[in-house]
């Protein structure tokens, strides 16, 4: 829990820290929900996909790609939105569809679009695009009370402080942006 709440303060605060923190916290995680009472296999998966989202941004802000370090947060462009959307769209219906029809996973339509919001907003986290806290706050709202609903008290409580630091992300990356 506290790797959770280290990496998303250090992800707001543009630490490159952030990234080996979240490996850690991911790790965990997955391993919770492929439990078989949780069997919340989208967000199972979901960790396992952060994790290389997570190398790929610790390769993107640390610069070894283009010599050049991502430095300050930009808005996502009109081209960007869209694109996100046509893969978004089918990602989530697929990733649905699949769950429901061929295992037993349990609120699969709801874990899945969660999942595709989610995994967008770390994309976008590696790309420094300020509204990936908008996805994180549209994305935690709806994971509270799901993991309520699952008997995860800790991972709710963790959730709801991530909604905290989400809506805190937004402000400072703003207003960092208005710096430039």
């Amino acid at each position: 829990m506290l790797s959770g709440v280290a990496g998303v303060w250090l992800t707001m605060k543009q630490n490159v820290w952030c990234f080996p923190v979240g490996m850690l916290n991911v790790s965990l995680y997955a391993i919770l929900f492929f439990t078989p009472g949780i069997r919340l296999y989208a967000d199972a998966l979901l960790q396992c996909a952060y994790l290389g989202l997570l190398i790929y941004g610790w390769y993107m802000w640390s610069g070894k790609k283009t010599e050049k370090k991502v430095e300050a947060p930009t808005y996502m462009r009109k081209a960007e939105w869209t694109k996100a959307i046509l893969i978004s769209l089918p990602a989530t219906i697929i990733l649905g569809a699949f769950l429901s029809t061929f295992t037993n996973a349990d609120l699969a339509w709801i874990d899945s679009p969660l999942t595709v919001i989610s995994l967008l907003a770390q994309w976008m986290i590696a790309k420094k695009k300020i509204e990936n806290w908008l996805l994180w706050i549209v994305a935690n709202s709806f994971y509270i009370p799901l993991y309520i609903y699952k008997d995860l008290p800790l991972t709710a409580f963790l959730y709801f402080l991530f909604l905290l630091l989400a809506l805190k992300g937004w402000r400072e990356w703003k207003q960092n942006l208005s710096v430039q």
